[in-house]
């Protein structure tokens, strides 16, 4: 954490004000944000800097409503990572990393759709969307090992499926070209998450472009709207709350999604709102998220177009988006308690998550697992938190997420406000190797 020298600073002051007002001590303060009295201090007079974490925590515990996470600089400032395109335009190419979408690209509209040189109509290659059923169980297989492993374990195959798919629908009559460019643009928009997990944010933008692309080829307009939630995503762990909520909001409009994409979309609005320290907001987009799900469980429970038809259809080869998180809705509540600065709360809501989660869900253990070590940390609750975290490693190393990465350097900060803590001292140098991924 960067440290200032001179005369005491806005944020020192009002918090200051806020104390006093409060008819707090230093101490009583420190018992309720589990900062140190001598950091206290220093931050008051100026003397140190004070982190976003630590403005939200003093929010919530003098009742500022975000006015002093209104004045932090610096630290986790916001940057517009992933800025709303215009008419749906997404970066170019990554070009080095995935030589296909160059070829992709090169294809274009005519290819996609069946049409040969002058647009003249080719010779339909695939009559029948059955042969793509082994495309769908393959895809099924990756998204379960993606669960357990690092995306360079999965991206290669889902990029090379992503080709073949394209190409088959390059020479197929409608029915079986329409379910290859809805299962090519599952796994272009899968590709694009397996990328950010791989740090790439451009290349995740990129192949989630694509994924729309596609899926207008097949006449599909569900994937453009939840590539809005995707990019809302980006801009979430780019730590820009005003872009994510910006696009969330973006996406929601579109009354044609269905209730499941606008429920995750109102779950990433609600983790905008707690980025910028916005409890009532938050807390609104929430109960949307909740009527949303509500309104997508009714949904699910409705026969799908073509379910009971032949097998390969249009519609089954269309997998259903976002995670198979069960309790999804409890895990963004206690993942924006914690942005928030209300981490006992956010711990209690996420220890029931993790214990929900499936055995085989090795990514997901370990993003919600660490988000919980993270807010018993910050709770106050160290024995608790390099205990959980000492039990989580071995999945966070598996995962290789760049994204999980985050928390397991916010938890390495939290935790060196206890360095004589023995848990602490034993925990430190797994931590570290965890930290130091290849790039």
């Amino acid at each position: 954490m960067a440290t200032t020298t001179g005369p005491m600073t806005p944020f020192g002051a009002e918090l200051r004000r806020l104390r006093l007002e409060k008819g707090w001590t230093l101490n009583d303060l420190s018992k309720e944000v589990h900062f140190s009295k001598g950091h206290l201090s220093k931050v008051e007079n100026g003397h140190k800097a004070a982190s976003h974490e630590f403005a939200r925590t003093c929010d919530n515990a003098l009742g500022a409503g975000g006015r002093l996470a209104a004045l932090v600089q610096g630290g986790r400032a916001s940057r517009p990572a992933a800025e709303a395109a215009p008419d749906g335009v997404f970066p170019a190419s990554p070009g080095a990393q995935q030589g296909f979408a160059r070829e992709a690209l090169g294809m274009g509209t005519a290819s996609i759709l069946g049409l040969g040189p002058g647009g003249r109509p080719r010779r339909p290659a695939l009559r029948s969307p059955d042969v793509l059923a082994p495309f769908r169980l393959l895809f099924d297989q990756l998204r379960a090992v993606g669960r357990s492993t690092g995306p360079s374990a999965v991206l290669p195959t889902v990029v090379a499926q992503t080709q073949a798919l394209t190409r088959l629908a390059e020479r197929s009559a409608a029915e079986p070209r329409r379910a290859a460019l809805l299962l090519a643009s599952r796994n272009a928009e899968y590709g694009g998450w397996m990328a950010q997990e791989n740090g790439d944010d451009r290349a995740a933008l990129w192949w989630t472009g694509h994924a729309v692309r596609l899926a207008d080829a097949a006449g599909d307009p569900e994937l453009r709207g939840y590539a809005l939630v995707r990019r809302a995503c980006i801009a979430m762990y780019a730590h820009d709350g005003t872009g994510t909520v910006a696009l969330a909001r973006q996406a929601q409009a579109d009354r044609s999604l269905s209730h499941r994409v606008r429920a995750i979309a109102a779950e990433r609005e609600a983790q905008g709102h707690a980025l910028l320290g916005d409890e009532v907001g938050c807390f609104r987009s929430l109960e949307r998220a909740a009527a949303s799900g509500e309104r997508a469980d009714e949904e699910d429970e409705q026969p799908r177009p073509g379910a009971g038809g032949r097998a390969g259809g249009a519609e089954d080869e269309r997998p259903r988006l976002g995670s198979g998180v069960p309790d999804r809705l409890g895990a963004v509540t206690g993942w924006c308690l914690y942005d928030l600065g209300r981490p006992a709360d956010a711990a209690a809501r996420l220890d029931g998550v993790l214990a929900g989660l499936p055995g085989d869900a090795g990514r997901a253990r370990a993003r919600f697992g660490m988000r919980l070590a993270l807010s018993h940390a910050g709770a106050g609750d160290t024995d608790r938190a390099c205990a959980l975290a000492d039990e989580l490693i071995d999945d966070v190393e598996a995962v290789d997420s760049a994204t999980i990465a985050q928390d397991v350097r916010l938890l390495v900060r939290t935790l060196k406000r206890r360095p004589g803590d023995p848990a602490v001292r034993n925990l430190a140098p797994r931590l570290a190797q965890v930290l130091h991924r290849p790039t």
